[in-house]
């Protein structure tokens, strides 16, 4: 299965009432244990590399060419959104060069017109290419790639005027943080998320999926939430079934070599395929048929 942008997946899971999950990848590992699910589920799948992560790992154009040549030593047959997560406008535009899919730009934290303008942009050089773009409006709590968050509302006409500049796929701050959600959060704004989807017919997205109740994420989805971001659950779940192994004392045995990296890390690669598999089932993401 070849790379395709995410127009027609998304358009059709908020038609359908469901959401298609958007994982990011910090190496091989997460690569192959996020394609698994998808290919185990037999669903669509976005996988996705933040500025950091992408940086980490050697550059865009190594990330892409990971994610193709993993996809085609699995003989992965679903279709695979290759993403940019978070990225600023440079980030951005060197993704479209390099041959990514789909890119978000994210000026949430640029004035609202300079926000506009450059999105404009982005569009125009995505869509020449066949890619599709995500921008955000309103800011998502936390912290990713630097940029920091309160978790403020999107303005719906902010929201508005932002789906007009014919972007794919609307980040929307709902009360949302990136992250683990600390104790006292109040939850999602499903007051703010139903006056967004009742003026804007672009598929939205929930950034911070992590840590969000199945039960909010699931409501969120029946009013319009069309893409949801996972990565802290991921890294929650490879830590501790990493953490097992060695607390077990598995890594010392040397008879069975359990220092090797290959069976090191295979516990956690396991676990980063169960979680995904698990958010397939709570987005309601259906089979291909």
């Amino acid at each position: 299965m070849v790379l395709t942008n995410g127009n027609e997946i998304f358009n059709n899971a908020r038609k359908g009432k469901y959401a298609v999950g958007a994982f990011n990848i910090n190496d091989l590992e997460w690569t192959r244990g996020i394609l698994a699910a998808a290919q185990e589920t037999n669903t669509p799948i976005l996988v996705q590399t933040s500025m950091g992560a992408a940086k980490y790992m050697g550059g865009y154009e190594l990330c892409l060419h990971l994610v193709q040549d993993t996809i085609k030593s699995m003989g992965i047959t679903v279709p695979v959104v290759m993403h940019l997560d978070h990225g600023n406008y440079e980030a951005a535009k060197e993704c479209i060069e390099v041959g990514y899919n789909s890119v978000m730009f994210d000026g949430h934290d640029l004035p609202f017109d300079e926000n506009l303008e450059k999105t404009k942009e982005i569009v125009k050089l995505a869509h020449a290419k066949g890619m599709s773009v995500e921008a955000e409006v309103g800011s998502i709590g936390g912290t990713e790639d630097g940029i920091t968050g309160l978790g403020e509302l999107a303005d719906v006409e902010e929201a508005k005027t932002l789906a007009a500049t014919g972007v794919d796929y609307l980040a929307v701050g709902i009360g949302n943080i990136h992250g683990v959600y600390p104790d006292n959060w109040k939850g999602l704004s499903f007051d703010r998320l139903q006056e967004l989807a009742a003026e804007i017919s672009t598929p939205l997205v929930l950034h911070g999926g992590s840590g969000i109740p199945k039960e909010q994420i699931v409501k969120a989805i029946s009013m319009g939430i069309s893409k949801v971001n996972v990565n802290t659950e991921l890294q929650l779940s490879f830590a501790k079934a990493t953490r097992e192994y060695i607390e077990a004392g598995k890594d010392q045995d040397i008879d069975a070599k359990g220092y090797d990296p290959r069976k090191l890390l295979a516990p956690g690669t396991k676990a980063i395929t169960d979680t995904t598999k698990e958010r397939i089932e709570w987005f309601g993401t259906p089979s291909i048929k």
